[in-house]
């Protein structure tokens, strides 16, 4: 799909809203007395700025539009389900992509100005899946705090 326009993506983001929400459905089915699921949205490694090509990639004007459709759609199922949590990895890894060191940059982060991403811009390095690891213990714990 890398490379393609919003309109030629959305059959796919159709797709995969329909799989998630089967996928959903099917856990909570299997779960009678109640579940919890801890779902992700999508980073983003040009910190909001959609400049995939600095990291020597081909362009693609419209990954952001695609990348918010996607997101919607996993924030949507999240909204729909009340065993749904949202782990929010794409605003808390803005700043920590291509731009992570550019003061001037919108998403710079002072406090951790560094890149969390795999030489592929693909997958997270070391930083960057911890911090994956502590947003999904982070909400873990924010869910269990309401358990009896």
């Amino acid at each position: 799909m890398y490379g393609a326009t919003l309109e030629q993506a959305k059959p796919w983001i159709a797709e995969f809203a329909d799989r998630l929400e089967s996928i959903v459905s099917g856990l909570e089915s299997r779960f009678p007395g109640g579940c919890h699921i801890f779902l992700a949205d999508l980073y983003d490694p040009t910190d909001g700025v959609g400049d995939i090509a600095k990291a020597g990639l081909p362009a693609w004007p419209d990954g952001m539009k695609v990348l918010g459709a996607y997101n919607e759609v996993i924030k949507g199922c999240a909204y729909k389900h009340a065993s749904v949590h949202l782990v929010d990895l794409h605003d808390v890894f803005l700043g920590h992509g291509l731009h992570c060191r550019q003061p001037w940059a919108m998403h710079y982060d002072s406090k951790d100005p560094h890149y969390w991403y795999y030489t592929n811009l693909g997958d997270p390095n070391e930083r960057g899946y911890d911090a994956i690891r502590r947003l999904f213990l982070i909400e873990m714990a924010k869910v269990s705090k309401g358990l009896k």
